[in-house]
């Protein structure tokens, strides 16, 4: 009976995500939580948490054969690390040609790894949860070269940042629960997908609220309402949903363009890890570098929210084979 009410539950979030965002959103900027080591590992556990819940429902033979040919991956990550530093880039000079900082707080925005969210939204909207995996997975092991090779060719300089702190918090928020997860998945023979669907599901949604929230309550104090805050405003969207496109027309590739390969697609290469942006931004550059990051956390989990009802309305469906 708590199984069922579970499941129903899981059912009912998953089909009111953007609820979930933005309450988490609401919440944080009315609490306005005080930045803590502690708070900060607590999102790092919740993360591993969602990750190792989604993760269940993949094998790991799924995610070695998606391995063995990896191409789909790398090409997430050719349009992650290429293309959507090319659009921000071009955005920054159009809109704010005299402002280096915050031109440079839109790079850096769209140079940092692939979101951990990406996985579960990818799994919500039943895409191809192997290649997100494996996507996410790549990204956390190239990111310490990737980019110290960017801020020099683009900044001038590289900025002696502690990638191996980040990529330690990346591989125990990804690799391992993930690693974890398609274990049991195997163990269990997959017996353990009932459990992800019901009270594992419901929790690791709540999950997404509660780190949602946190990542709110620290922003909330840097953002000043005014009329430049609001050219601000419509700019870093423009950029946020850009990346969510440059997914889209990526996806064009593909010989067999199937809702769940272009809805993959366009997640993994939209939503990024904002937090280590903001980290990075904060440390190295006056704080208007990091304001454009600060937005982009505002956005970028509503947009998630909304994508597959746009693609189910502007997109035309393949039809049923008889």
């Amino acid at each position: 009976m708590m199984s069922d009410s579970f499941c129903k539950l899981n059912c009912w979030l998953g089909r009111n995500m953007f609820l979930v965002v933005l309450t988490g959103l609401l919440l944080g900027f009315m609490l306005r939580l005080p930045d803590s080591a502690l708070l900060r590992k607590l999102v790092v556990l919740l993360f591993a948490y969602m990750t190792f819940i989604t993760a269940l429902g993949t094998s790991l033979k799924s995610f070695a054969n998606t391995l063995r040919t990896p191409w789909l991956p790398l090409w997430i990550l050719i349009l992650v690390h290429i293309a959507t530093p090319f659009t921000a880039w071009l955005a920054g000079i159009s809109f704010y040609p005299d402002d280096d900082y915050i031109r440079i707080g839109y790079l850096i925005g769209a140079t940092i790894p692939i979101g951990v969210t990406s996985i579960i939204w990818t799994a919500l909207v039943k895409g191809d949860m192997a290649v997100s995996l494996v996507a996410v997975t790549l990204d956390t092991f190239l990111v310490p070269i990737i980019l110290p090779v960017f801020f020099k060719f683009v900044v001038g300089k590289i900025i002696p940042v502690s990638y191996f702190d980040m990529t330690l918090d990346l591989v125990l928020m990804i690799t391992l629960p993930s690693i974890a997860g398609m274990l049991v998945h195997d163990l269990t023979k997959g017996r353990i997908v009932g459990f992800s669907q019901s009270i594992g599901g419901a929790t690791a949604k709540l999950s997404l609220l509660a780190v949602i929230l946190i990542n709110a309550a620290l922003v909330a104090p840097q953002i000043t309402w005014d009329s430049a805050m609001l050219k601000l405003l419509l700019v870093t969207l423009l950029i946020v949903a850009s990346g969510y496109f440059v997914g889209y027309l990526g996806s064009y590739i593909l010989k067999e363009r199937t809702p769940e390969k272009v809805l993959t697609l366009v997640y993994n290469v939209g939503i990024r890890n904002n937090a280590s942006g903001l980290v990075l931004a904060l440390a190295y550059f006056p704080p208007a570098a990091a304001i454009p990051i600060t937005l982009a956390i505002l956005y970028q989990q509503p947009l998630a929210t909304i994508i597959p009802y746009l693609y189910k309305r502007f997109v035309k469906q393949p039809a049923p084979a008889n």
